[in-house]
């Protein structure tokens, strides 16, 4: 119940953000101008840093996930991503990140997509294992949800 508050209270905060551009990181956020057109639904990944390691999963973010959201972007997987850094410290997630989709299709291949992405920047499949290990070190998953994008 009070999980599902929370999500509640994120999405009527967030979602307007993203739409209107909000906070984002990097070159696979949404455009100043907050222009999402196209976007019918929104997939949002919620992260926990682990204790002390909030600026480090920052910047693995910005370093490392970006550049494959990047990627992954320009062969279509998605329509852009927002990366939010919670301040309070009562929710229990300190990373959301948001992809804004045109619809199911995308939704349904975004996984495989970022996978792809992935494997286009770093093809050694040990370096890739070691860099996965990494980001596990810095955070926990905390839940997903999709969202409808209300205009």
């Amino acid at each position: 119940m009070i999980r599902s508050r929370v999500v509640a209270l994120t999405m009527a905060v967030v979602v307007p953000g993203c739409a209107s551009g909000g906070s984002s990181h990097g070159t696979a956020a949404l455009p100043a101008t907050g222009d999402a057109s196209g976007a019918t639904i929104a997939q949002i990944y919620f992260w926990r840093a682990k204790p002390g390691k909030a600026d480090e999963y920052t910047r693995y973010i910005r370093e490392r996930a970006e550049p494959i959201d990047a990627e992954a972007r320009r062969s279509g997987a998605f329509i852009s991503v927002t990366t939010y850094q919670a301040s309070d410290t009562t929710v229990p997630w300190t990373h959301m990140r948001v992809f804004l989709l045109r619809d199911t299709t995308q939704l349904r291949a975004l996984g495989d997509a970022l996978t792809a992405a992935g494997v286009r920047l770093e093809p050694d499949s040990v370096k890739r294992r070691v860099q996965s290990e990494y980001s596990a070190s810095l955070r926990d998953r905390v839940g997903s949800t999709v969202v409808n994008i209300v205009r």
